[in-house]
């Protein structure tokens, strides 16, 4: 009877832990005599070859699940541990669980059920599938393993997001006598700074020492990032500067680390250094930058990285995409946020949340809404966090029912709200003025209320000038977290606006008393690459004195068109002049006249603030739009104001 080889494996592929090829074992083959392993060719012809893509078809009959483990089953393949170990990698590759369950099952009850590196193999396949249970069965029944077992299964934990049970491992690996190769360690040490404590880490590090794999190009990365993510920068610096070796890795490490710790100026530096000592940025590092210019709104050292990627070839892959995307919006330019969207070749859960967030920061509420329906009817499953962006655009657009519906449309998708939710809920009636429907909303709510919840309304009640629940409101946020500055201000300014001026005395002594600290209210405004910060009466700034009278000049045309000083942001007992002299130079104010100085006529204006923008601040910037004939971009801490011809693009609902 004449037999056709299946695929038979090229050897040095398969040939992982140095196995030895016979290249006169006997192969799988299948037979003429049986048709069902016959496959339609393209012209229609049947093919006595079964192809890699159907190793996982599916059984003809009730059989064993799996086409191939019938043939084998009824004898019309001959078996060898070659056809157990391209199932199990086919699993692997494509994430089929029920599948690999299915080989695994066969194997078990083979005569070659006691082959380790089957067994390895398996336990891989688990882990790349998230069958974590499975994979653990698996070693705990090994009756014996080797390096590659305990590995293979720490990797796994450490890839699927269980730093703990990973590093766990660890120590029992080395207990019963194995050593640990520079893969175990670049495993454990991945886990080890998804920690919250060092202390493992460090440890850890101890035993690379120890057995000589401080020196490995990649413990040494897989360390830089383990001390960042700790937020150890200087060990992790000290890592890589006592590197003989580096990589892209090694480089993507530490760039990553600054770049989660918000230090935009030293990613710069990074990147710059790294094109020097000629290591070509990747993926990763493109998406680190972009993450650290939208920390620090840094919009045209945001455009540069994005062009100089162009330049070098980058595309627009998903994570990389998403990154850029959140970059532009964050940085002020909403619009170049859309084109990157559009752009995107495949659009995940990530790139909807991140569009969807840009638009509600700079008060794009409806279409926030209407990019939220197109998201559905291209059937992209919501999650939390997309509630989150949506509800977040309700709130600042005053949306009061399309936010009711949307929270109310959770419960189809089966997402339970988190206290977040119910923070954008009261702050989306409080923002309505329905302080009552927002105290009763949190004392229905289902969990206990949290400051952030008790804050919002208090918020609210500042807004409208209800003092009874404002005060009501700040006494549960003091109980709940005394030491944060913002409701003891927000507690003053209630007092403030009803002249209560003992009130506001009492709460400041408590502030005082209790080592409460207000944040210094700050603006800043990038001109030609340069930082230029702003205070409240800011006289230290070298061109202070022409900063102030151009804020006067301004000042004097904006009265003439209608601006009036709003007094009421002044929390101090002293007369009308003096209220107003206290207003004049705001931390906004000053940082706009300097970029009136400096800049262009015509050009935008951006301008950032580390807390809210003054309520006065906003009007007059409003006029000044109009007056100067400029488009004005302020950030504050919770979104962005687009001044346009004397408009905002909050629509004063704010």
């Amino acid at each position: 009877m004449k037999k056709f080889p299946i695929n038979p494996p090229n050897p040095t592929k398969l040939n992982l832990y140095k196995r030895p090829f016979n290249h006169h074992q006997p192969l799988c083959f299948c037979t003429f005599t049986d048709p069902e392993t016959w496959e339609e060719g393209e012209l229609g012809n049947p093919s006595p070859i079964i192809q890699d893509r159907d190793f996982l078809r599916k059984s003809i009959d009730s059989g064993t699940g799996l086409h191939v483990l019938d043939l084998i089953d009824r004898g019309s393949i001959e078996l060898d541990q070659t056809i157990y170990n391209k199932l199990v990698k086919k699993c692997a590759q494509l994430g089929r669980l029920k599948e690999g369950r299915v080989v695994h099952n066969h194997f078990r009850n083979s005569k070659f059920k006691a082959d380790l590196f089957i067994q390895n193999s398996i336990l891989n396949m688990y882990m790349k599938c998230g069958g974590l249970d499975d994979a653990r069965k698996v070693f705990d029944e090994m009756p014996q393993r080797d390096m590659v077992t305990w590995t293979a299964l720490i990797a796994g934990y450490s890839q699927n997001d269980m730093a703990e049970e990973a590093v766990a491992l660890f120590p029992k690996m080395v207990g019963v006598g194995f050593k640990p190769n520079h893969f175990t360690f670049s495993s454990v040490l991945k886990a080890a700074g998804a920690l919250p404590c060092d202390k493992l880490g460090r440890q850890v590090h101890g035993f690379c020492n120890k057995y000589g794999c401080d020196s490995d190009v990649y413990v040494g990365s897989a360390l830089v990032d383990m001390y960042t993510r700790c937020g150890l920068m200087g060990e992790g610096r000290f890592v890589f500067d006592m590197m003989v070796r580096k990589n892209e890795v090694s480089w993507n490490a530490l760039i990553a680390g600054y770049a989660r710790k918000g230090e935009g100026e030293s990613v710069l530096k990074l990147f710059r250094d790294m094109q020097r000592e000629a290591y070509g940025p990747t993926h990763f590092t493109y998406s680190s930058i972009f993450s650290a210019c939208a920390s620090m709104g840094a919009l045209e050292q945001g455009k540069w990285i994005h062009a100089h990627m162009i330049k070098n070839g980058g595309k627009l892959i998903a994570f990389v995409g998403n990154t850029l995307l959140d970059m532009y919006a964050k940085a002020g330019s909403i619009e170049d946020a859309k084109k990157v969207f559009d752009r995107l070749d495949k659009r995940d859960v990530v790139s909807w949340n991140s569009m969807l967030t840009g638009c509600a920061q700079h008060g794009l509420g409806k279409e926030t809404v209407a990019r939220f329906e197109l998201m559905l009817r291209d059937g992209i499953k919501p999650n939390a966090i997309t509630f989150l962006c949506v509800l977040n655009a309700c709130s600042h657009g005053g949306l009061l029912n399309e936010g009711h519906h949307y929270f109310e449309l959770m419960k189809k998708y089966m997402i339970v709200p988190e206290v977040e939710h119910y923070v954008t809920m009261v702050d989306l009636l409080g923002r309505a003025g329905l302080l009552k429907q927002a105290e009763s909303f949190i004392r229905e709510m289902p969990i206990e209320p949290n400051a952030a919840v008790w804050g919002a309304l208090l918020g609210s009640c500042r807004m409208y000038g209800n003092m009874e629940l404002g005060v009501f409101a700040a006494e549960r946020v003091f109980e709940l977290d005394p030491f944060d500055p913002g409701p003891h201000v927000l507690l003053c300014n209630i007092y403030a606006s009803a002249s209560r001026w003992k009130d506001v005395a009492r709460v400041r002594k408590v502030m005082k008393e209790g080592g409460v600290k207000k944040e210094p209210a700050c603006s800043w405004v990038d001109i030609e690459n340069a930082v230029h910060m702003f205070v409240a009466n800011d006289d230290a700034h070298p061109e202070c004195e022409e900063i102030r009278r151009m804020w006067e000049k301004v000042s004097s045309k904006i009265k003439e068109v209608g601006y009036v000083p709003d007094t009421s942001h002044v929390l101090f007992n002293v007369d009308d002049q003096e209220r107003e002299e206290k207003l004049q130079y705001h931390s906004e104010k000053l940082a706009l006249a300097f970029a009136l100085l400096r800049t262009t006529p015509g050009s935008t204006i951006r301008i950032k603030k580390n807390i809210r923008v003054c309520g006065d601040c906003h009007t007059a910037i409003k006029f000044v739009s109009k007056v100067m004939e400029r488009e004005i971009i302020v950030r504050d801490t919770n979104r962005f104001h687009h001044f346009i011809d004397g408009f905002c693009s909050c629509g004063d609902y704010w």
